[in-house]
């Protein structure tokens, strides 16, 4: 199962840039890759763990801008179509080995 995180926050005063950081660095330390600019995903072993992980973030949510949580199945995850220009690549593979939390 993987979660993703994407969102827009506002960057436009020194706080809302710190806020941004903030929010970037949980997600960093939460085990979050970043695939694009606001856009990053988790591989999560069970439902119960992407709850976890979900509740964790919810409670890193800056005041303002938006967020979206989104949860998908491995085999959703594999149909994912990826290009680097017009190069076709695959998508990133699940972790070989479980983090226990």
């Amino acid at each position: 199962m993987w979660l993703f995180a994407m969102f827009d926050l506002p960057v436009d005063t020194v706080a809302a840039r710190r806020q941004y950081a903030r929010f970037r660095k949980k997600l960093l330390e939460e085990g979050f890759m970043m695939l694009q600019f606001s856009v990053y995903a988790r591989y999560c072993g069970s439902e119960e763990a992407s709850q976890a992980h979900r509740r964790r973030v919810r409670d890193a949510l800056p005041p303002d801008g938006e967020v979206r949580l989104l949860h998908v199945t491995d085999h959703q995850f594999g149909k994912m179509e990826v290009y680097h220009g017009r190069t076709r690549r695959k998508p990133e593979a699940p972790p070989e080995q479980l983090t226990l939390w």
